[in-house]
């Protein structure tokens, strides 16, 4: 890696509070690397042979079984992915991709595992992403378990529309055929959802999505702080 990239993969989150000489060893056989849109970056089943880091862009984690293929998760800058994989050394349970053009830091991993039993402060750090990424999988478990399509949809538009300032109107970040998997629906079901929507307000042009009035949005999704944080 070029001085300049070393110093910016440096001052990533995930190494804060980690001891320098461990930072160095992680990245002194680590890759920066740029992906189109659509590139695998892994595979299920492969072995875990580098941590992901995103430096920009977004990560698809994806998985399928014989002719279904489902969205597991999106992940963009600072996150990480695969990590449990990579500190137990076993195979990933999912796929990923890159969502639009992306670089990524791959630091190997048998450097990984050797900070985490060396460095308390990287141990953690590799805690606090463990249990953000078990929190996650929780409140994605109650959102496919307790909600139906329609108050998943909902629920997504008011935590986009907050993300992108409250403006009640904003572009979808992928397509269509993505958002669906994420929220656990057909594609036919979620334009179907789409247009039940259209009784609160909802409106939808391509990639365009209008919020004409929230409080009726928010009274069909009825957002939970356990589920969608406190943002809503």
């Amino acid at each position: 890696m070029r001085h300049q990239d070393l110093e910016e993969m440096r001052a990533i989150p995930f190494f804060q509070n980690v001891d320098p000489g461990q930072v160095e060893a992680m990245l002194r056989g680590a890759f920066l690397q740029r992906f189109p849109a659509h590139v695998e970056l892994i595979h299920t089943g492969e072995p875990a042979d580098f941590l992901h880091i995103i430096v920009e862009g977004t990560v698809e984690l994806f998985s399928g079984h014989r002719d279904r293929e489902t969205t597991l998760g999106l992940s963009g800058p600072g996150e990480t992915f695969i990590l449990a994989a990579v500190l137990f050394d076993r195979p990933y349970l999912q796929s990923a991709r890159a969502l639009v053009a992306s670089r990524i830091l791959m630091v190997p991993a048998d450097a990984v595992r050797s900070a985490f039993m060396a460095d308390a402060g990287f141990a953690r750090s590799v805690a606090a992403n463990l249990a953000e990424a078990y929190r996650g999988v929780v409140k994605e478990l109650k959102n496919q378990k307790l909600r139906s399509g329609l108050e998943r949809l909902a629920n997504w538009l008011l935590t986009h529309d907050a993300a992108n300032g409250s403006r009640g109107r904003f572009d979808l970040p992928f397509d269509k055929k993505v958002l669906a998997a994420r929220l656990g629906m057909a594609p036919e079901v979620l334009s179907r959802s789409f247009a039940a929507l259209g009784a609160y307000h909802v409106v939808v042009q391509g990639p365009s999505v209008l919020l004409r009035d929230v409080d009726a949005l928010r009274k069909l999704a009825q957002p939970c702080a356990t589920i969608d944080g406190t943002s809503l």
